[in-house]
């Protein structure tokens, strides 16, 4: 019978797997993986028979750690206008000064084939979906409420994506500082739509 999978173990060695992919480049092979890792090639296998398996274990990882990370930020607020910024702010201060790790994460999710790599990148987006409806309806109850200015709700939501993922990638490309961003984004783009009863 076969060994259960300790979660723990997996998630540490997807990490480090990842890690030494990074390091060793995109076609390293099984074998020099493990060997980077000083484990068994057929221990690394047990885990993960392919590098797509360790991508997707490490991108659930990661998106379940930035899941609680922001969602722990904006729950701090009841505004829901309040909670999008706290989500582009703790987004943004959770991968801060690894970034790269995020952006490898893509490069091998794109390396993995089209097929694997829409299925990874399923993964990624249902990690989010969930919240970004509870978000939607927050917005909506705001505007029956009278608490946030009418508008698309569901452009917005698009927006603050973009907003989240867009300046990750200026911050790793051109060393962008955020925070003068984060300041527009909420005078020009979140600030104008919340409304006091």
């Amino acid at each position: 019978m076969a060994r259960p999978k300790d979660r723990k173990k997996r998630r540490d060695l997807a990490r480090r797997a990842v890690e030494a992919l990074q390091k060793l480049g995109l076609e390293a092979t099984m074998t020099q993986v493990a060997a980077e890792l000083e484990v068994k090639r057929p221990t690394l296998l047990y885990h993960f028979p392919t590098k797509a398996a360790i991508v997707e274990n490490a991108l659930e990882d990661l998106l379940a750690e930035q899941a609680i990370f922001v969602i722990q930020q904006q729950e701090r607020h009841t505004h829901p206008i309040d909670q999008l910024f706290a989500q582009i702010v703790a987004t943004h201060e959770f991968h801060h000064g690894k970034e790269s790790r995020l952006l490898f994460l893509t490069q091998l999710v794109a390396s993995a084939g089209s097929e694997r790599a829409e299925q990874i990148m399923h993964v990624g987006n249902m990690a989010f979906e969930a919240r970004r409806q509870v978000m939607g309806q927050r917005l909506r109850d705001g505007i029956a409420a009278g608490t946030v200015a009418p508008h698309d709700v569901d452009a917005l939501i698009a927006v603050v994506r973009s907003f989240n993922d867009g300046l990750i990638i200026q911050r790793v490309m051109l060393g962008a500082d955020l925070a003068p961003i984060h300041t527009f984004i909420w005078e020009h783009v979140l600030s104008p739509l919340k409304l006091e009863p």
